[in-house]
């Protein structure tokens, strides 16, 4: 975007160090997380295209959060957002809905594309066709994940109510034809594998049938935001202690054996200087236009809206800090509520890494700990199970 300025309080190129910190106090439990890649000033904008979904799955926020808004975006609002791309590296094209629904998906995929920046979403496989397919394919959609919930009908329908194993794997086979008929690399395909304890002993034989599909990355995430008992009960990770991963660890023994790339959450809880969602470089832009900071902020329902958070029933006001279809991005991203949002967490960034500095030079590691102990969190974020790095 021509003469668009950031606050340098934001996601310039420069190389980050985030640190995890294991509840006991072991030197191993402060580690480095990634480190940043130059690259365009913002990672990821996740932008919700609709909030329909046709499945009810058990997982799903709205099983405690039954008063749900329907809506799709306006494709000529989704063009205004164009100019910004030139800015982002990637563009997650989904929400709290299925995307296959978006009736504009193809000429969204487009717009991204237009501006160099890479496409894709996660689905259900709902309704894709060989035409559908060939459309994705064609208009450059960079990757593309499915969400499996069992390596067997039995157990994947069971979770992921109106959904059909057989007919995510009938569209995984769709896309890849689509592929191959036209010698294209892309879309990437990956499973998505949302870990519950109904399900969690799938994980291994799911590396299998990765393999079989020509599916060649798999991801196990947790279950984040826990919004019913069942839910509670069914969550995988512990909030203390250290929780049983011998299943994770039987899973990646065959990802290895059979060269299928695994990548899994921890079901065991840490102290983390910024989430996965990293609200220094990504947002999420709600079907509305309301720009926040992760996905989890936003939901489709009324604020407050409900978590259970590690067994505790907690109600959360949505956050939003402006909306992208009515006031300027660079308006939004400067508002002072959103900078001292951001701001939290790089000051976290700079405790963690004081922290681990001392704790090589100073022999009395509880006084290192204290001496540079980070701020907390937002407030709405200490409720979120993703700050506890699962």
């Amino acid at each position: 975007m021509p003469g668009l300025h950031l606050s340098r309080k934001g996601p310039f190129p420069r190389k980050r160090l985030l640190f995890s910190m294991k509840t006991r106090i072991n030197l191993a439990f402060l580690k480095s997380l990634f480190s940043r890649a130059r690259g365009r000033p913002f990672g990821a904008w996740q932008i919700e295209l609709t909030t329909r979904c046709p499945l009810r799955c058990r997982m799903c926020i709205r099983s405690g959060n039954p008063s749900w808004h329907h809506a799709d975006m306006d494709i000529e609002r989704f063009r205004a957002l164009a100019p910004y791309f030139r800015n982002v590296e990637s563009a997650v094209l989904e929400g709290w809905g299925e995307t296959l629904l978006y009736p504009h998906l193809v000429e969204a995929v487009r717009i991204v594309k237009e501006a160099g920046t890479a496409a894709g979403f996660v689905t259900s496989g709902w309704g894709l066709d060989a035409h559908r397919s060939a459309e994705l394919v064609e208009a450059g959609l960079d990757f593309m994940g499915f969400s499996v919930a069992g390596a067997t009908p039995a157990m994947h329908d069971a979770v992921r109510i109106n959904s059909s194993l057989d007919a995510v794997l009938a569209a995984v086979e769709e896309v890849r034809r689509a592929k191959t008929d036209r010698k294209a690399l892309t879309p990437s395909l990956h499973f998505v594998f949302l870990m519950v304890r109904d399900n969690c002993a799938d994980s291994v034989p799911l590396i299998d049938l990765a393999g079989e599909n020509g599916i060649d990355t798999v991801l196990l995430i947790n279950l984040v935001h826990v919004a019913d008992a069942w839910q509670d009960r069914q969550r995988m990770f512990v909030c203390s202690g250290e929780a049983d991963e011998s299943v994770l660890v039987e899973a990646n023994a065959r990802a290895v054996e059979l060269g299928v790339k695994l990548r899994r959450a921890s079901l065991s809880a840490c102290d983390i200087a910024v989430c996965e969602e990293n609200p220094l470089r990504n947002l999420c832009i709600s079907v509305n236009g309301e720009v926040t900071p992760c996905v989890f902020l936003c939901p489709p329902v009324p604020s407050p809206f409900k978590r259970i958070y590690c067994g505790t029933e907690v109600f959360v006001p949505r956050v939003s800090f402006g909306n992208i279809f009515e006031e300027p991005f660079e308006a939004i991203w400067n508002d002072p509520r959103y900078v001292a949002f951001r701001d939290v967490f790089s000051q976290r960034e700079k405790s963690f890494r004081e922290m681990y500095s001392a704790l090589m030079s100073d022999s009395n590691r509880f006084a290192a700990l204290r001496r540079h102990a980070p701020p907390p969190p937002p407030e709405p974020c200490r409720t979120c199970h993703k700050m506890l790095g699962v």
